[in-house]
């Protein structure tokens, strides 16, 4: 099954293995910058300025008809400032998922520049100091790939080539595990490339000095990250598959708890109650019970004994249960939980 979302003018497209988001510049209004996004540089001197402006896009399709018109014109993303300095590197960063493994897409165009006439991608991004990037040169003919680690930069690796100005590319990165690999305009640049360095990390486009460079038709295809505390509930209802429900309750602001894991993914995010709280901050067990069930709230423990999250296993009943019992069953299922050696740290990522 497959499931549309319209999130702030991008298209994210979810199925139970891959998910795609679609960056859809075209519908936002000219002048405008988009959100989600936050606009830094590497280097010296100040954030770029990213926003809207109208131009002719060649269309990704071939056209129905000879009639038929083979460009659109619509808004793309501008990079538009025009910083002289050399150690100058605009990022727009998009700040709304972290990416392990995805492929990243979009095309380019390269405006103009005196000193650099450069576009590309950031991957993997940390912060302005530690990221991979890919870029284009076309006052250089060559592309380049190198990595940043604390602000120094690494050897860059790549071909020459040629890249024309005025004129829109494709530029594409894939990254499985510590596997790169690099594509321009549908054809592989470089031999796939093995760095360790970063894991994982965000994604965003990326310019140098005074070059002025477009990007539209961004898309990520990835796979969705599986949280921690979601991993360790999945692993237990696989083992213990006559569970009728167990989630998992972190403390957020003000004293609240909420779902963070679940057996039913629609109870992530719901709030938790005084049982919850009274888990995690005295180590508190209640019990309670329904028809044909009996549900217990237990505390969470890491390896130093401490109280890290609230535990709610619902089981099935059976007739002269006692709750000494139930609680024998439910801490065989906490146990499992607690086994993997989990901290309250990793219980967020």
């Amino acid at each position: 099954m497959r499931i549309i979302l319209w999130l702030c003018s991008l298209v994210l497209v979810v199925s139970a293995s891959a998910a795609e988001l679609n960056f859809n510049f075209g519908s936002y209004a000219e002048g405008t910058t988009p959100t989600n996004f936050s606009s830094v540089v590497a280097g010296e001197g100040a954030p770029g300025t990213w926003k809207m402006v109208m131009d002719a896009v060649p269309t990704a399709f071939a056209p129905f008809t000879d009639m038929a018109p083979n460009v659109s014109r619509h808004t793309v993303l501008a990079q538009t400032s025009q910083n002289m300095t050399d150690e100058h590197f605009p990022i727009f960063v998009y700040d709304g998922d972290i990416y392990r493994n995805f492929k990243f897409t979009t095309r380019f165009k390269i405006v103009s520049g005196i000193l650099e006439q450069m576009a590309g991608v950031v991957f993997r991004y940390q912060n302005p100091s530690n990221f991979y990037v890919v870029r284009v040169s076309a006052a250089g003919k060559n592309l380049r790939f190198y990595k940043l680690v604390n602000g120094v930069r690494s050897d860059p690796i790549g071909p020459t080539l040629e890249v024309a100005p005025g004129t829109w590319h494709t530029l594409a990165v894939q990254a499985e595990g510590n596997q790169i690999t690099i594509s321009l305009d549908d054809r592989l640049a470089l031999p796939p490339l093995g760095d360790n360095t970063f894991a994982e990390g965000k994604i965003g486009f990326w310019t140098k000095s005074d070059a002025v460079s477009y990007f539209t038709d961004a898309t990520v295809t990835f796979t969705p990250r599986i949280p921690v505390a979601q991993q360790l509930v999945n692993g237990v209802v696989e083992k213990q598959t006559r569970l009728l429900g167990l989630q998992l309750y972190a403390l957020g602001a003000n004293d609240t708890t909420q779902i963070i894991a679940s057996k039913d993914a629609a109870d992530i995010g719901r709030p938790g109650a005084e049982a919850e709280l009274a888990a995690i901050q005295k180590g508190t067990v209640w019990i309670g019970r329904e028809k044909g069930a009996i549900l217990l709230t237990l505390p969470l423990h890491d390896r130093n004994g401490e109280f890290i999250a609230a535990t709610r296993v619902k089981l099935k009943s059976f007739f002269g249960e006692t709750e000494d019992h139930a609680l024998t069953r439910a801490l065989t299922i906490v146990k499992m939980l607690e086994s993997a050696g989990a901290t309250g740290d990793d219980l967020r990522k």
